[in-house]
């Protein structure tokens, strides 16, 4: 710990020393700037005056959205199933290829770790970069709207997030399982089916419901960019400003979200 020395003599101990003082306070002066540089930027590309006046049209926008328009539910069925299904298919086929890809990926079963490995790293890092919402509206474009078009984006983002746990997880597997059958002159094969996959399945699954919990959300708003599904049906009722059905789709995906939510914690709590 620094200390300094009066002119009696008397030392006094300190938490930091002057360098260290004066490097922290730099570093709060940098940060500040930083911030009124950055609230800057985006005050002066706010219009205020909506912003004053959120608060009443807020409240305008929720009277006429109250009560739901429930009748409406009767043509919300057929989306909130193709929404289920968007996230459902998206997942198994996100599944599919994230496997090989993990395995690829990870340092214990990557065939090159010069070439290959590098290959399915950036396969990751890139379908999680970009939201799924961009891929639906770049599908969209390619292949048309529709379930499909959302079905591919959902798959998609999924692949670098699965892919990424479970390589992870077969990077952590007891090495002495995979010796022990490596021992016996199992060929390569036989020591992945034997040695690594029981070990990771586990990991494997609680990761698929993981991510079918998350795509069920990220299915809702696909619509929105004609990518099917009932964020269509919003998209629909927010343009033509029918506030009632509105209030109706949100307490659908609400509750679809929340389902979702206790179905994945059952499941994982099954398998943990």
């Amino acid at each position: 710990m620094p200390q300094i020395l009066t002119g009696d003599g008397t030392k006094i101990w300190m938490l930091r020393d002057r360098k260290a003082q004066f490097l922290r306070w730099g570093g709060w002066l940098v940060g500040a700037l930083v911030f009124l540089s950055c609230w800057r930027v985006i005050s002066d590309a706010t219009e205020w005056f909506f912003v004053y006046d959120a608060g009443r049209i807020a409240a305008d926008i929720g009277g006429r959205a109250i009560p739901p328009r429930w009748s409406y539910m009767d043509k919300l069925w057929e989306p909130l199933w193709d929404t289920i299904n968007i996230a459902t298919l998206g997942t198994f086929f996100a599944l599919i290829t994230a496997v090989p890809v993990a395995f690829l990926a990870a340092r214990n079963t990557t065939p090159n770790a010069w070439l290959i490995r590098p290959v399915a790293l950036f396969i990751i890092v890139a379908t999680r970069s970009i939201n799924s919402l961009i891929w639906a509206l770049l599908l969209v474009a390619i292949i048309g709207p529709g379930v499909f078009a959302g079905m591919i984006a959902i798959a998609i983002r999924s692949i670098g997030f699965c892919a990424k746990l479970l390589y992870e997880a077969i990077e952590e597997i007891d090495t002495k399982q995979v010796e022990a059958i490596t021992a016996t002159g199992a060929s390569r094969w036989q020591v992945m089916a034997y040695g690594i996959v029981p070990q990771i399945m586990p990991a494997f699954a609680g990761i698929a419901v993981f991510r079918w919990d998350i795509n069920i959300r990220e299915s809702t708003i696909l619509g929105l960019v004609g990518a099917g599904g009932i964020g269509l049906q919003l998209k629909g009722s927010l343009d033509t400003l029918a506030w009632p059905q509105v209030t109706l789709i949100l307490i659908v995906i609400f509750a679809t979200v929340i389902l979702s939510e206790w179905v994945s914690a059952k499941v994982r709590g099954a398998i943990i």
